[in-house]
């Protein structure tokens, strides 16, 4: 289900400045499991498309450097939804095959008794990911008690 505001306005992609644009494809297409679309550089400005089902999803830029700064305003965390909490162990246990960095150690509730939960990680270039199912982890611990999970990390 796509959700639309009143002015009619649903999210239509996301686009994430990168260092190194070869690790970061490789990282959503062969870790995460998009598909690439296209790719192109020009002027030693390089740049593809992500998708999913040929739809687009994220757009990667190469035009940053360092490591993603969580102490400055901006992008907070990047979540996709999963149908079940056993597709989000799922995509754990691929991402800690590839040494990912993770948040919280396993699949977490979003609060205290919440059904839905997931994943908290980064990509390479410390951009936080959440991966998240929104049933099956109420057995899961809440990391922050009633705070959200996906909120003070």
């Amino acid at each position: 289900m796509v959700a639309t505001t009143e002015s009619g306005l649903v999210t239509g992609h996301i686009g994430l400045n990168v260092s190194e644009l070869d690790r970061s494809v490789a990282f959503y297409r062969d870790i995460l499991g998009f598909e690439q679309l296209a790719t192109g550089a020009d002027d030693g400005r390089k740049w593809a498309f992500l998708g999913a089902d040929g739809a687009l999803v994220l757009t990667l830029w190469q035009q940053s450097a360092g490591h993603f700064p969580v102490d400055r305003p901006g992008l907070h965390h990047l979540s996709f939804q999963v149908p079940s909490i056993d597709r989000v162990r799922e995509m754990e246990a691929a991402l800690a095959a590839h040494a990912v960095t993770f948040l919280y150690d396993g699949v977490v509730a979003h609060g205290e008794g919440v059904a839905s939960g997931g994943i908290f990680f980064t990509d390479p270039d410390g951009i936080r990911l959440e991966v998240y199912a929104p049933g099956g982890a109420e057995s899961a611990p809440a990391p922050s008690g009633a705070a959200p999970t996906c909120g003070f990390f």
